[in-house]
């Protein structure tokens, strides 16, 4: 299996510097700031980047499941919502939100989200952050 790859570059100290990040396979790039990271600026974050990562593989996984039990989906849509809070001295992401849609023929909700809970559990990002940030899911189907 491939190794992804990423990079960041910041300049200055944390709340006047700037930084610049890129993935390996040059599809993204952008600034952040402290201002984009903690007080709501426009622009991008890591944070964002994280949700980014989760709603895409979550979808993935999603489907999946929902393929492998013979009800493969025409769509599924995924917004993931990363929350950074201050907790004591430093900063910490605290939570991931879910929301996913599914256009599904032939399924029922119960099944639905049945296949959604354990595409929270298979998801590779879902993975890596589980036991450590609380992971909240909203399914619904379309």
């Amino acid at each position: 299996m491939p190794t992804s790859t990423a990079s960041a570059t910041w300049e200055g100290g944390l709340r006047n510097g700037r930084g610049n990040f890129s993935a390996g396979s040059k599809a993204f790039q952008g600034p952040y700031s402290f201002a984009t990271r903690f007080e709501g600026a426009k622009g991008t974050n890591p944070e964002e980047l994280i949700a980014a990562a989760e709603a895409a593989c979550y979808s993935m996984a999603l489907s999946a499941g929902l393929e492998a039990a013979g009800t493969p989906p025409t769509r599924v849509s995924t917004t993931a919502h990363c929350t950074v809070e201050k907790v004591g001295d430093g900063f910490k992401i605290t939570r991931m939100r879910i929301e996913t849609v599914g256009e599904v023929p032939g399924i029922d909700r119960a099944a639905f989200t049945k296949a959604a809970e354990t595409a929270k559990d298979g998801c590779p990002v879902s993975g890596a952050l589980k036991g450590n940030v609380e992971l909240e899911l909203d399914a619904r189907l379309a």
